[in-house]
């Protein structure tokens, strides 16, 4: 089954499909044939994990105009809402933008890669006299978000960074991101984004902190482990603390009763990724001693997107596109709430692309249970 949605506007180009395909040649033969067009200057693809990787390389190198960046998902966000399987793509073309992927691997040399990156990308915006932004796709089993989001952020100064982890639909066996013809683990793109078209970097998720807190008072930080909550051991304390049976914890559990850390002003939130044999708690981001936490209180997430959404029409105008990275804890806590169908088309008539990701990078942050994401309006204002 394939389905395309196109988006033509003075400034930018915007051409988007997806396919259902288990054959992963045919696959991007179907997708090519709808966000093909001239000019393009950046094509992004999200895509399962089950597909044939030497295949599945073979022909996005053949088929789809590049630069092509993307990786492997727990789900993409396209024009059908939320879509589990197949791949989806994108392609932006413009005289008004310019796109530059970067590289690092291995990720244990990400420090001396990102200084060379700086020092580009720099001289880039220095010559463009254009914005930027930057987007950023990392192997989602790593371990290496944090280091290398704040890393970059650092080393780039006033360059904002939307980005996320890349999944393999829950299995948490291997993950990979794109580049050039290869699958790639141990790796990140970071991919420089000049533009002198209007756009808005944002975050935005739907729980509040409550009054409930949690001290760690045990931690592996390395391995994101809690072993203790409260002196006592993890799992044990935050099933008390939410009123569940520990027999009863899963990921639906987890994502309906999120941790939050409190960082400045804000509020950001730890997601549990599961329980170890020992009792421990295994969170999808880092993790230690000492911090003080707080379980997050949902709220509507229609409300959430709807307050975005206008407050993104308020500065930019109309968007032409969205690019999303969703946490796939999201996901699963609206299957659970039955409202997946109504969040993804609302997803889809503003014109949402991206992914369900194992974590999600915002500035210098690597986050859980977020949206993150950049809108890209079709024409200066």
């Amino acid at each position: 089954m394939t389905l395309s949605n196109d988006s033509m506007t003075p400034g930018l180009h915007v051409r988007q499909g997806y396919s259902t395909n288990t054959d992963a040649n045919e696959a991007v033969r179907e997708l090519a044939a709808q966000i093909d067009q001239p000019g393009s200057k950046m094509c992004l693809a999200f895509f399962s994990d089950e597909y044939d990787r030497q295949e599945l390389s073979r022909a996005l190198a053949e088929h789809l105009p590049g630069p092509v960046i993307g990786c492997t998902t727990a789900g993409q966000l396209s024009s059908v809402g939320f879509q589990r399987g197949g791949i989806s793509g994108i392609t932006l073309a413009s005289d008004q933008l310019i796109a530059i992927p970067y590289l690092i691997h291995p990720l244990s040399s990400l420090l001396e890669q990102v200084e060379k990156i700086a020092a580009d990308v720099q001289d880039r915006i220095d010559r463009s006299g254009m914005r930027a932004f930057g987007l950023l796709l990392v192997d989602g089993l790593s371990a290496q978000e944090e280091l290398l989001t704040a890393s970059l952020y650092r080393a780039l100064g006033e360059v904002s960074i939307i980005g996320g982890s890349a999944g393999d639909m829950l299995k948490f066996q291997q993950t990979f991101v794109y580049h050039e013809g290869q699958l790639l683990r141990d790796a990140a793109i970071f991919t420089l984004c000049l533009t002198s078209l209007p756009f808005r970097v944002f975050k935005l998720q739907h729980f509040l902190p409550t009054t409930t807190r949690l001290f760690v008072t045990e931690a592996e930080p390395e391995k994101r482990l809690v072993r203790e909550i409260n002196g006592e051991p993890a799992v044990k304390a935050y099933a008390r603390l939410i009123d569940t049976p520990v027999a009863e914890l899963n990921a639906a559990v987890f994502s309906q009763h999120p941790l939050m850390l409190r960082i400045g002003d804000d509020y950001y939130i730890r997601s549990i990724a599961g329980v170890e044999a020992d009792g421990s708690l295994k969170f999808f981001c880092a993790i230690d001693r000492g911090l003080v936490l707080t379980i997050g209180e949902g709220y509507s997430a229609q409300e959430a997107f709807a307050k975005n959404f206008q407050k993104i029409k308020q500065e930019i105008g109309e968007p032409a596109v969205i690019i999303g990275c969703d946490c796939i804890l999201r996901r699963l806590e609206m299957e659970a709430r039955g409202i997946d169908e109504n969040i993804g088309q609302l997803m889809s008539q503003n014109k949402i692309f991206g992914f369900s990701t194992y974590g999600e990078q915002f500035n210098s942050l690597h986050v859980n249970q977020t949206f993150t994401g950049v809108a890209i309006g079709g024409h200066k204002r």
